[in-house]
């Protein structure tokens, strides 16, 4: 007699042959993985859209240069064929992107130094008028639309967002000037420009109170746009919050209304103002072209101007390149930071 044949795979269970482990990546790991690639394909987009922006306009840098110097043809021919400038424009498009690849800039002529150390010089500048005004603004904007909120309907909810309509509707460079006339003018309180006293040598803690007496006014300029705009969001979202189930959830244990408002609706009202930072970095590097122009600032905001009227092309793109790499890193941070604290960011 023979002996009985399994029914499935190989084992005694009969349940089959062991799967092997998975090896798909995880749903987090492929959104972070999606969101860099996208965050690739921004910058080589906003590089050659830039670089063929650049090249549309008539003239070049030669040409900026033969207008300050007595130059022969041959010479400015010669300065032509050095920098590339004889070649069509898709050859000079493949080898600025092969030097962007390799974080190389190319040379700055007309501040003869290479455009990345100028960029560098400059970068801090930027740097911390944007992160004063990213904070001040967000802090300030906030407070104002959760005070507004608390008392929606009241004379402090008129009287907020009759400011908040005033500062949104007042464009930054009249508030600058008249902060210039007044504070600055008028009463000698602060410093009308630059980024420091120049000659006295100022080191340590009176170095950093002479820097901050020269930012107090182009920080406050660049920054009441945007708190009128943090305290209209923050505002409306906090009024829809407090229409959610949970809060009257919360109310409905007992809790104290101050409870409800401060502990639970406003950490979930801040998601908006979170979004809203990262809008708002992009925008005030464009800002700061003007507000560094006015108060005399040596950031990448006057850099980009002097260059474009300089048509130095390969320092206007690296600050071109600075700036679209530091706003895809902050939306970037932001997503990331969506992904841990909303479970309702979809993943897919």
């Amino acid at each position: 007699m023979s002996e009985p044949v399994p029914l499935t795979g190989t084992g005694t269970t009969g349940r089959g042959p062991a799967k092997a482990p998975s090896r798909r990546l995880s749903p987090a790991l492929r959104y972070v993985l999606r969101r860099l690639l996208q965050a690739m394909l921004v910058m080589m987009l906003v590089m050659v859209g830039s670089f063929l922006l650049v090249k549309l306009a008539p003239g070049d840098m030669v040409d900026a240069m033969a207008g300050t110097r007595d130059l022969t043809a041959d010479q400015i021919a010669s300065l032509r064929e050095r920098y590339g400038l004889d070649q069509s424009v898709f050859v000079q498009l493949l080898r600025y992107m092969a030097l962007l690849a390799t974080f190389d800039f190319g040379y700055s002529p007309i501040n003869a130094a290479a455009a990345m150390d100028v960029i560098l010089a400059r970068l801090p500048v930027t740097a911390i008028l944007v992160v004063c005004s990213v904070s001040l603004s967000m802090v300030i904007g906030t407070l104002f639309g959760i005070l507004a909120s608390r008392f929606a309907g009241k004379a402090v909810d008129l009287g907020i967002s009759m400011f908040m309509l005033l500062l949104y509707a007042t464009p930054s460079f009249i508030i600058a000037i008249l902060l210039i006339l007044v504070f600055a003018v008028k009463l000698r309180w602060l410093p009308i420009a630059g980024f420091e006293s120049v000659g006295m040598g100022y080191t340590g803690l009176t170095y950093l109170k002479d820097v901050a007496a020269h930012l107090i006014l182009p920080v406050t300029a660049l920054c009441t746009f945007y708190i009128a705009i943090y305290g209209r969001i923050g505002r409306a979202s906090m009024l829809e919050v407090l229409k959610l189930d949970f809060v009257r959830t919360a109310r409905g244990k007992g809790l104290t209304e101050g409870r409800v408002f401060y502990v639970h609706a406003l950490r979930n009202a801040l998601l908006p103002l979170v979004t809203m930072a990262g809008l708002q970095v992009s925008s005030l590097f464009g800002g700061a072209v003007l507000i560094e122009t006015i108060f005399g600032l040596p950031g990448m905001g006057r850099t980009a101007f002097d260059a474009v009227f300089q048509r130095d092309t390969n320092l206007l793109l690296g600050v071109v390149f600075i700036s679209s790499l530091a706003v895809v890193i902050v939306n970037f941070v932001i997503d990331m930071l969506y992904m841990v604290l909303d479970p309702r960011v979809n993943l897919k």
